[in-house]
């Protein structure tokens, strides 16, 4: 009896230690199992129209002496101002930004200079509004300062207003859930293909919002449109059961 006891124990201990191996080996084959993720991206976009403009105007006088040349630059801040306040803008939307003053007779080429054009005065304007439509429209009429005796400056004379969108703190909530309900909705038809099902998110990266031209032109700065459109692209990371 002894014995027999002897060796129902020892085949007991076998049992155990075999099938401890056998669960450490499953859980071994489990632990190497890959972990079977998605990746997916949800775009979310918005039309709006700009609602703040800019419009620099920069023109230029020139005169035999600085007091001439001074005398002609304040007739064409003049004559500026009187055309925005046709235009409907009040006062408080314009301001100088800069004088510039260049005697040419101290240039490298000052015996070509004419007397006349000596010192040349350039004055940096700007215009800025809430109200685009009428920048726009001021903009299209620019051709009436000319009339008026207004010198532009070459390098900015086609430069024009540029419209920028403010609001964009009002659509980000928005706009983010709408995003990552896109990217749920592609992930979810993605695991339906797999035979799978769409887990908790491993991780998610929102995007950067851009605000862009409403239409794409080329050669054209996006700031030179008044209509736009706000996007935002998510990238989220989900893991499949």
């Amino acid at each position: 009896m002894e014995f027999l006891g002897r060796v129902i124990a020892a085949a007991l201990i076998a049992v155990g230690i075999a099938g401890a191996g056998w669960l450490g080996g499953q859980a071994l084959i489990e632990s190497r199992q890959p972990v079977r993720t998605v990746t997916v991206k949800g775009l979310s976009e918005r039309p709006v129209m700009a609602d703040l403009g800019f419009w620099p105007i920069k023109f230029v006088a020139t005169g035999p002496s600085l007091e001439d040349a001074r005398a002609e630059l304040e007739a064409a801040d003049a004559s500026v101002r009187r055309f925005l306040t046709a235009q409907g803008f009040a006062e408080e939307a314009m301001r100088v930004q800069n004088i510039f003053v260049e005697d040419r007779l101290a240039g490298y080429n000052a015996s070509n200079m004419p007397d006349l054009a000596r010192f040349v005065l350039t004055e940096e304007f700007l215009v800025t509004s809430t109200d685009v439509e009428a920048i726009a429209e001021a903009a299209r009429n620019v051709g009436e300062m000319l009339r008026m005796g207004v010198v532009f400056s070459s390098d900015t004379y086609n430069a024009g207003p540029s419209y920028v969108f403010t609001g964009l703190n009002d659509l980000k909530t928005d706009m983010l859930a709408e995003a990552t309900q896109r990217a749920r909705e592609s992930a979810e038809e993605f695991a339906r293909e797999a035979g799978a099902a769409v887990g908790t998110i491993q991780t998610a990266n929102q995007g950067v919002f851009e605000i862009l031209a409403a239409v794409e032109i080329p050669e054209q700065r996006n700031e030179k449109q008044i209509e736009k459109k706000v996007r935002v692209v998510t990238t989220i990371t989900y893991f499949l059961e």
